[in-house]
């Protein structure tokens, strides 16, 4: 059947300039330059994420913290910080959180809870209370009064004992004994012996002389008896001197006691008074008790011969125990706390317990070495977190759930460095009031919202940023105020109106569609800065449409190596793909590279052939591996497609083979299936594509032609080939009609569309399609079977049926040589017989 081409006077549809053109011509009336434009305080484009966060800080209720998604670079941690210092806040009364020593168990802390700035007065009066008895109590036992009273029961005491000792002494005369003091080892002993001939003499030495007959015995036994009566005379002696003797200390001890306690009642009355909290009074309680009970502490401090005053370590000892450790300090903070922690160690958002080496060369840590973090800074008010940061910390996120949930905090030891040397003390936790903002993308909540049940009950809001917003004469207003903001922040040039414009017009690329615009305000801000170093390296006072383009494409520049060294390859043939002429199933599909930073499309030569057979579509690239799912998936759509199409009155009796040529590192992505089938229809129908056209879009069952992603990078990309291997008017591109609307090329792919040099198709059914690839009519389904006539569809079809039928007839025939040379053989023997 004879191809049916149009003429060359039949136009396809194409998209026009005015079709494609995304210059933005909003003028505000008596706005001509960024100077005439309010600077933006509001935020931008994020109602939804707004309201979420307004209900999460608003409502007091334990659990309803909040956790921020949305992408890098949408202003999530401005935004947050922002909405902080502004929102009217329910605030609540912020406290002061001191530690101080648990005199009932030193390794407990105890925590003391005051009102803002109660806790630095609370330590100011204790330093105060310590120093003034420091110097008070010394001065009142270096008193003359004391002194007098002191030496007055010491006295009476020494008289007491030196009359016991002398009633004693008399008795030991009487009997003819004296007291005498032998050296015993280092020491000095007391003895009971008899006087003989005026002479001290031991029994020893008397029971010595008797049994040489020098002294009598019956004297000796009678010494004997009077020693032992003495000698239990004098343990009772000896033990009411020392009964004396504690009696003394207990005197003195009452009469210290009589000078110290009325002092320390005094000052710790008053504090009780000032600080009339439970938990207050109980610590004051036991402060006192210690400053009474251990009076010796007072002359530890003493300085000691040739000091004025006692050195720093031995002077803060005897009192260390008093001090007041202050591990939040309000007394200054205006408005509701608001911490930002950038580093979420255990350490930084617990705080910790110190362990410091004393002169002794021992670990020590006590209740001054407690340290508080972020979190409890935040009690209060606010604590704003990156979420990837905080579950990178080694046991970080289980201390944080524990605190939100039960509304208190622990402070201790984490070094997993040091694991020998534990902290020692377990102080009390505290309570916290304080509201978590963590902020992270959608794939982290979505893993903590399934892997983990407590989440759900700490984090009940969740606030989504957005990346676009509305293309609006608001929404560009707001875009000028933010041009306005940073050239304020940053000294740069002012922009003009036509400036304005084109950084909207670079946001309204970056959001993808043409009625969007993008609110990832990082890389509009960057855009901005380079926009007006671009303006002031050409000596201008002021940044124009210009200067915005010619930064666009500097930083497209500065990361388009890799795209610049393919473009080479497509230059020098290696990669080959044709621009021009025609060829039989043969089609130029569009692929994205995406680098991160850059992401560029380039044409791939897609080649179909078909046979006779019965393998149906084989995928060359599914057959090496080289085949991601979605791909193979579209590839069965095609088969799905031509059942469809041309199986309803016959069996399909083809093989065919498709691949990417020059393909080495994989493939995925449907959006090539449509391209796909036009090389399918070309190589049955035997019909020629034009080269100078490339196509992408998806394609599913019915033959429609769906819309993919990344058409600006691909419409881009087959520009940059044809420009390279030189315009000829022919050239350009089939997409999909929905992408219609996602389209925003650049300047130089617009003016060649412009001028005619270039063109766009928007296709919505593989007819239209193959039809602007052929300048064949592609068919319809005719109600009586069949299809148009000398259409592409109608010599598709032909050649099914005709390769069913030859399949069907190869067969026959092939079984009827069969027969004809089985009968040869039988025949061929019977004559033998014969």
């Amino acid at each position: 059947m004879p191809v049916k081409k149009r003429s060359s006077s039949t136009k396809y549809k194409e998209l026009k300039f005015k079709d494609i053109d995304y210059q933005i011509s909003y003028k505000p009336a008596g706005i001509k330059s960024s100077d005439e434009v309010n600077p933006c305080c509001e935020i931008i484009g994020q109602n939804r994420a707004i309201n979420a966060i307004k209900l999460g800080l608003n409502i007091r209720t334990k659990g309803y913290n909040i956790f921020v998604t949305g992408f890098s670079g949408s202003g999530r941690t401005t935004t947050i910080k922002h909405l902080l210092e502004q929102l009217e806040h329910n605030r609540r009364e912020l406290k002061d959180i001191c530690y101080v020593n648990n005199f009932r168990n030193q390794d407990s802390p105890r925590v003391l809870v005051f009102n803002a700035g109660e806790g630095r007065r609370f330590k100011k009066d204790m330093n105060y209370l310590i120093d003034s008895l420091r110097k008070v109590v010394p001065k009142a036992f270096m008193s003359e009064d004391f002194k007098d009273r002191q030496n007055r029961i010491i006295r009476e005491f020494e008289n007491r004992q030196k009359k016991l000792i002398n009633e004693f002494e008399d008795k030991l005369t009487q009997a003819g004994f004296v007291m005498v003091q032998l050296q015993s080892g280092m020491g000095i002993r007391n003895e009971i012996q008899p006087l003989i001939d005026n002479e001290p003499s031991s029994l020893e030495k008397l029971e010595r002389l008797a049994k040489e007959g020098k002294f009598a015995l019956a004297q000796l036994d009678e010494l004997r008896r009077k020693w032992d009566s003495l000698r239990r005379e004098f343990d009772v002696v000896s033990i009411e001197s020392k009964k004396l003797s504690m009696k003394l200390e207990d005197a003195l001890e009452k009469l210290k006691f009589s000078i110290v306690s009325p002092l320390v009642e005094d000052k710790i009355d008053l504090l009780k008074k000032r600080y009339p909290d439970e938990k207050a009074v109980m610590y004051l309680e036991e402060v006192e008790e210690a400053l009474i009970g251990d009076l010796d502490r007072y002359l530890e401090a003493q300085p000691r011969r040739g000091e004025e005053e006692p050195p720093p370590y031995r002077k803060r000892e005897p009192f260390e125990e008093f001090s007041v450790n202050l591990v939040l300090d309000n007394s200054e903070t205006e408005g509701v706390p608001i911490i930002i922690e950038k580093s979420p160690s255990y350490k930084n958002l617990f705080g910790s317990v110190e362990r410091v080496v004393d002169r002794f060369g021992y670990w020590r840590t006590d209740f001054t070495r407690i340290f508080s973090g972020s979190l409890l800074k935040a009690a209060g008010g606010f604590l704003v977190v990156n979420a990837f940061d905080l579950l990178s910390e080694a046991g970080v996120w289980w201390p944080l759930k524990r605190a939100l949930r039960n509304e208190e905090m622990e402070i201790a030891g984490y070094d997993p460095y040091f694991m020998m040397a534990g902290s020692g003390i377990k102080p009390e936790p505290i309570p916290i009031d304080v509201k978590v903002v963590l902020i992270g993308d959608a794939r982290i909540y979505n893993l903590l919202w399934q892997m983990d049940e407590d989440f759900k009950k700490i984090f009940k809001i969740k606030a989504e940023f957005d990346s676009v917003m509305d293309l609006n004469q608001n929404n560009l207003m707001d875009y000028f105020s933010f041009v306005r903001r940073i050239v304020d922040a940053d000294n740069l040039l002012p922009f003009e109106l036509s400036g304005m414009q084109a950084v909207a017009e670079y946001g309204r690329k970056l959001s993808g569609k043409r009625d969007k615009l993008s609110i990832r305000f990082v890389s509009v801000a960057d855009i901005v800065r380079e926009s007006s170093f671009c303006a002031s390296e050409r000596k201008a006072n002021k940044v124009t449409r210009k200067d915005v383009y010619a930064a666009i494409a500097r930083k497209r520049r500065r990361v388009n190596l890799v795209e610049d060294k393919l473009q080479e390859m497509f230059d020098d043939n290696i990669l080959m793909v044709s621009t021009s002429g025609t060829a039989v199933g043969q089609v130029n599909g569009l692929a994205v590279y995406n680098y991160g930073e850059h992401v560029f499309g380039r044409p791939s030569r897609i080649t179909v052939n078909t046979s006779l057979g019965k393998a149906g579509i084989i995928n060359i690239e599914r057959e090496a591996d080289l085949s991601g799912p979605i791909h193979d998936k579209g590839v069965l759509v095609l088969s799905g497609y031509l059942r469809q199409m041309f199986a309803q009155d016959k069996p399909l009796m083809m093989s065919a083979s498709i691949t990417f040529e020059q393909s080495y590192s994989g493939v995925d992505g449907d959006s090539a299936s449509s391209t796909e089938i036009y090389g399918l229809l070309s190589s049955l129908g035997n019909i020629p594509i034009k080269q100078g056209l490339a196509v992408t879009g998806s394609v599913n069952q019915k033959g429609e032609i769906q819309p993919i992603g990344g058409v600006n990078e691909k419409v881009e990309g087959f520009f940059d080939v044809c420009k390279s291997k030189g315009l000829s008017g022919d050239q350009g591109v089939l997409i999909p009609h929905q992408n219609v609307q996602d389209l925003m090329l650049r300047p130089d792919v617009m003016d060649a569309v412009k001028k005619g040099r270039f063109h766009v198709y928007p296709v919505k059914t593989v007819v239209e399609g193959i039809e602007i690839l052929t300048d064949v009519p592609g068919g319809k389904r005719l109600a009586k079977g069949g299809f148009t006539p000398g259409s592409v569809m109608a010599r598709v079809d032909d050649k099914l049926r005709e390769m069913a039928v030859a399949l069907e007839n190869f067969g026959r025939r092939d079984n009827n040589d069969n027969s004809q040379q089985a009968t040869k053989r039988k025949s061929g023997k019977k004559s033998k017989k014969e």
